[in-house]
Order: C-alpha cells, then sequence, then structure tokens
C-alpha cells in the first residue's frame, strides 16, 4: 500500500536536503557559490521540464541563468572532491557487502558541437548514430537501493587528436583517448580504493569484451557477471578454440532450468544455463573460476516466418 505525502514529510525532505548542501559547503571558499550551488542541487530535483540553464534558473526564481553557468564553468571547486562526498553518502546510506557496481554509458543528444566530447556517436535511445555527449557511469546497487557513485566522460578520437578544440572546451593538458571500458578500469580502481563494499561488478557486452576490464578485475580479484558475444574467443576440453554459440550449440536438449529475479507481465522472463568454460589466453584469477551463462527467452519470437528464441551469453568469474 503506497503511503500518503505529508506536508510534515515534505518538511522533512527539505530539511534533509538543506543539511546535506550546506554540508558540501566546504567546496568552495565564498558563500555566493555555496547559495548557488543549493539552489542548483533543489532545481535539480525539481519536476522541471527542460533542465537547461534557463528552465533551472527559472525554477530558481533567477531572473538569468548566469548564477548557474558561472557555478557551473567559472566558480572555483574540485569536481572530483564533491564525486567522493557523494560516493561516501551513499555508501553511508546504501552500502552493503551484497551491493553490485553497475558499469555502463549514456548518452545526452546534442544539437551543437562545442560542448565538450560532442560527436556523432552511438545513441542508445534510437540505436542509431546521433549527435551527443557519452558519459561512463558507475551505479551502486544494493538491498536498500540504487544510485550513482562515479562518471567519466569520454572524449572520441576527434576531440582528443585536436588539441586547440580540448582547449577551448576546458579540457585538461595531458589528457588522452581512452576507451568507454578503459574509463571503467579507472572507476573500479577508484572504487576499491575507497574501500567501498560490494560483491559482483556488472556490465553489458560493450564491456564484457574488453580483455582489459576483465583483465582488471582478475589481477584485483573482483567477481564479475559481464555479457559477452556470442563470437568470445573460448577453448574446449581439448584446447580447441571455441566460442559462447558453439558451446551452447553442443548442450543435451533439456539443460535450461527456469530462474527469474523478477517476473514480466506472462511470468518468469528467462531459462538458464551454466557451463563451465575456459576463455582463450585469460586465465581467472587463483581461486576463481569461470562460468557461462546462456540465457533463453521463455517466450519465442517469429520474423520473416521463422519462430526462435532470444539468448544471450554471459561471462562470470567468481571463487
Amino acid at each position: 500500500m503506497v503511503g500518503v505525502v505529508t506536508a510534515r514529510d515534505v518538511a522533512g525532505w527539505e530539511r534533509e536536503l538543506a543539511a546535506l548542501t550546506e554540508g558540501l559547503g566546504w567546496l568552495s571558499n565564498r558563500p555566493e557559490p555555496r547559495r548557488v550551488f543549493a539552489d542548483f542541487v533543489r532545481a535539480l530535483l525539481a519536476d522541471v521540464p527542460k533542465k537547461n540553464s534557463w528552465g533551472l534558473a527559472e525554477h530558481a526564481g533567477y531572473p538569468t541563468p548566469r548564477p548557474f553557468e558561472h557555478l557551473l564553468d567559472g566558480a572555483v571547486w574540485d569536481a572530483e572532491m564533491l564525486r567522493d562526498a557523494v560516493r561516501e553518502y551513499v555508501v553511508a546510506h546504501l552500502g552493503s557487502g551484497a551491493a553490485v557496481l553497475v558499469l555502463d554509458d549514456t548518452q545526452t543528444l546534442k544539437k551543437e558541437s562545442k560542448s565538450v566530447g560532442v560527436a556523432p556517436q552511438y545513441y542508445g535511445l534510437t540505436g542509431e548514430t546521433a549527435n551527443v555527449q557519452t558519459m561512463v557511469m558507475c551505479t551502486y546497487a544494493s538491498p536498500f537501493g540504487h544510485a550513482f557513485i562515479d562518471r567519466e566522460l569520454y572524449l572520441p578520437a576527434v576531440w582528443t587528436d585536436d588539441p586547440a578544440r580540448c582547449r577551448a572546451a576546458g579540457v585538461p593538458a595531458g589528457r588522452g583517448f581512452a576507451t568507454k571500458p578503459e574509463l571503467a578500469v579507472g572507476m573500479l580502481a577508484r572504487t576499491v580504493a575507497a574501500g567501498v563494499p560490494f560483491r559482483w561488478v556488472v556490465a553489458d557486452s560493450g564491456y564484457g569484451k574488453d580483455p582489459g576490464l576483465r583483465g582488471h578485475c582478475h589481477a584485483q580479484g573482483l567477481s564479475y557477471v559481464l555479457a559477452v558475444p556470442k563470437s568470445l574467443p573460448l577453448l574446449d576440453g581439448r584446447g580447441r578454440s571455441t566460442r559462447p554459440d558453439r558451446v551452447h550449440a553442443g548442450l543435451p536438449v533439456g539443460v535450461f532450468e527456469r530462474r527469474s529475479c523478477g517476473d514480466g507481465a506472462k511470468g518468469a522472463r528467462y531459462d538458464w544455463a551454466a557451463v563451465p568454460v575456459t576463455v582463450a589466453d585469460q586465465p581467472p584469477a587463483d581461486g576463481y573460476a569461470h562460468t557461462l551463462l546462456i540465457r533463453k527467452s521463455t517466450t519465442p519470437q517469429t520474423r520473416d516466418g521463422r519462430t526462435f528464441y532470444e539468448f544471450e551469453y554471459f561471462l562470470v568469474h567468481a571463487p
């Protein structure tokens, strides 16, 4: 049953938000950015139809968006220190040894080309190429909730190969090209160094196919479940080259079992099979093993007169 939100609840939220933003006042030496920062956070949390500088400023009661623009591009404060403070706040409230670190990226559609990192890139919302910024995100999911704890802006090669363009956009000197999985590795390293409690790392196949990311997890003894392409290089029991779809094809009938972490409109969403595997040229950490999870849809699809089930593959690294 959904509870009724009262005026006392709203007042309590306001007090908690005020305490949070005031507690971050040490980020700036001047009172003006501290006040604007608090208004900025409130506006971001509000139901503002268009969350650009003008929309946020109107909600906050500012005559122009300049205070918010100055906060972001002129005021002196450290974004990395704020990131660390946010991570500490999240862990203090949601921390659990059973938590999962989720690595993924998201895109923001842009009409212009001057915003840092903007370029024609894959746009997940449409599945097509569009003029976007791409951010690699690390989120923390525990039995108590789910929140962001880290981020990195992805800079395509058209940016890192153009020092003048980077300089004009305020990109720090020396920032070279890094793939999305490489950015994810940096965030994982920071998270581990900060002592954040978690049990698993998970990501889609854009990250799971990267041997550098997997290798980092092996070196650090991190358990993961990563989606992988059907072409991931594996070895069979005789040391011969194989891949997930071939391992799948060799399974006996009836090996799949129905498991569900949440039912859909028609009940359990997937059937699963688990097969011990060896990853070519990349052994697991000492005391760990690799397992291939094969996920099968429970409802067949029909396309071009052909009926089939959808399959996905996941590589598990665990003790």
